[in-house]
């Protein structure tokens, strides 16, 4: 006869179902995320601007070592435009742009994995309302093209847009090819005024600087349009 002190064997599997739960797991996915950008707010990672890079790693270990970092700092809510200037001022121009396009990449497939992993099994029942059901269609039924869309015209910021399409049913490799592609010209034109911030007087910074802004002018566009196409879809 069972002792009645002695735990039902059913017990431990009910512990594991609930840590295993889709909220359990959208609650550790807010816990990372917090402890995360935690990090990076007692780091400053944009200490890089004015302190630099350490001097004793150089060469294309450092482009590497940084493209990484980017990676973890995006994903951990650093906005991305300091990490550009920061890619410009340390590499200039040409080694800069490749280092912040590959961690951007590296970074929106972090929060991608995440998101898909941790958060969409419990996000997805929550998209009733009308726009949020249309924005997932979207997605889901054009998701690379959507997502060229948004990096060619940041107005949605980047974090949203790695989880939006995480918690949609777009596939990885279009995700993170439309994130490398789209990501080019607004990623270019802040490395290259960060390369050229010694001389912010200078055509080719003022070029840089102007074409950020005609981007963002150009976001809101977008995003004006849309909008009457989401509600009503």
């Amino acid at each position: 006869m069972r002792d009645p002190a002695t735990p039902s064997p059913g017990l431990p599997l009910r512990a594991v179902q609930v840590l295993l739960s889709p909220w359990s797991r959208l609650g550790l996915l807010v816990v990372l995320l917090a402890a995360a950008a935690t990090t990076c707010a007692v780091l400053e990672p944009q200490r890089l601007l004015t302190a630099g890079w350490p001097p004793q790693i150089s060469g294309g270990a450092a482009v590497v070592l940084f493209a990484v970092a980017y990676g973890l700092c995006t994903a951990a809510l650093v906005p991305r435009p300091i990490l550009n200037l920061a890619a410009g001022a340390l590499f200039g121009a040409q080694f800069g742009l490749a280092a912040a396009i590959a961690g951007t990449v590296f970074g929106a497939g972090i929060a991608f994995c995440l998101g898909r992993l941790l958060g969409q099994e419990a996000l997805r029942p929550l998209l009733r309302a009308r726009w949020l059901a249309a924005a997932d269609r979207q997605l889901s039924e054009h998701g690379f093209r959507s997502v060229l869309a948004v990096r060619l015209f940041p107005g949605v910021p980047f974090a949203a847009a790695n989880y939006c399409a995480a918690v949609s049913r777009m596939g990885l490799l279009p995700f993170l090819l439309a994130t490398g592609l789209g990501s080019i010209p607004n990623t270019g034109a802040y490395v290259i005024a960060g390369s050229r911030a010694s001389t912010p007087t200078s055509p080719v910074f003022l070029i840089a600087m102007g074409f950020i802004a005609l981007s963002g002018l150009a976001a809101l566009v977008v995003a004006w349009r849309k909008r009457g196409r989401l509600r009503s879809g």
